[in-house]
């Protein structure tokens, strides 16, 4: 089954072409990660995607629906959305952040059922962030606030959950940890993942399908095996790498080359 189609999908903002001819589909339970250097249009598409965004020209298709055919709140069902920057002065409790995912299922009166708590404390207990259900956003880490608002998007139940660079100004241990539990939400909840990440070691060892974009246009898509080679990846990011096989496994490994290796 198809998660999410695009065809022949055409942005811009004013008289600059930010993406052109854009045609992919993702297939559901799947994790597909876009990759590609600053400027090439990641965050757009995914903005698109979300229907954030309105193209000049294209189809999309969400779960075998055209967008348009979708209000908003039907539409919360089955996409949810995970910005890059979380706001620490979001002036809610972390349980507060979380049960806002079940407002596209809450009737007329807005009143959570027990079953809304049920769902909402599954999320957080999913996320690890149950303990700390009390306390503001504002006293979170970094890493913290990005697992609430994940466990928020959990909570909505959607098909499809889309992330912009969720792991960007963590450390090493969260950038894993994050990771870890998109692959727990694709294997154990079978939701189709959709992220923008500027980390191609990660993208690599995490993505089913990775596409790679330079200035507005794609470049390649495949398996990370398909999509990243030395010979891209130069011409695409424009700097001198290495790409072998990870230890870890059969996907490609990255390795940047600094000038001062480059001397001797």
């Amino acid at each position: 089954m198809t998660a999410l189609q695009l065809e022949n999908i055409k942005c811009t903002y004013g008289s600059q072409t930010v993406l052109k001819d854009i045609s992919f589909s993702v297939s559901k339970g799947r994790m597909f990660i876009i990759i590609g250097p600053n400027g090439s249009g990641k965050t757009t598409l995914l903005r698109i995607i979300s229907t954030f965004i309105k193209p000049k020209t294209g189809r999309i298709e969400i779960c075998g629906r055209p967008c348009q055919t979708y209000t908003r709140k039907s539409l919360a069902k089955v996409l949810a959305f995970v910005p890059q920057e979380v706001p620490p002065d979001f002036p809610f409790t972390v349980e507060e952040v979380v049960m806002m995912g079940r407002a596209p299922h809450i009737g007329l009166l807005g009143l959570e059922s027990q079953k809304d708590k049920n769902i909402a404390a599954q999320a957080m207990k999913f996320t690890q962030t149950d303990h700390l259900a009390r306390r503001k956003l504002a006293y979170l880490s970094s890493g913290e606030r990005q697992r609430v608002f994940i466990s928020r998007a959990v909570c909505q139940e959607p098909e499809i959950m889309l992330l912009d660079e969720p792991t960007a100004a963590l450390d090493l241990g969260h950038q894993v940890h994050i990771m870890d539990m998109m692959e727990k939400l694709k294997q154990e909840k079978n939701i189709t993942i959709i992220m923008v990440s500027h980390d191609v070691n990660l993208a690599c060892m995490y993505a089913d399908s990775l596409l790679l974009l330079k200035k507005g246009r794609m470049i390649s898509m495949g398996s990370p095996q398909e999509v990243v080679n030395f010979k891209t990846l130069e011409q695409v990011y424009e700097c001198v790498l290495m790409v072998d096989q990870s230890p870890l496994g059969k996907f490609p490994r990255v390795t940047l080359t600094p000038q001062k290796f480059l001397k001797r």
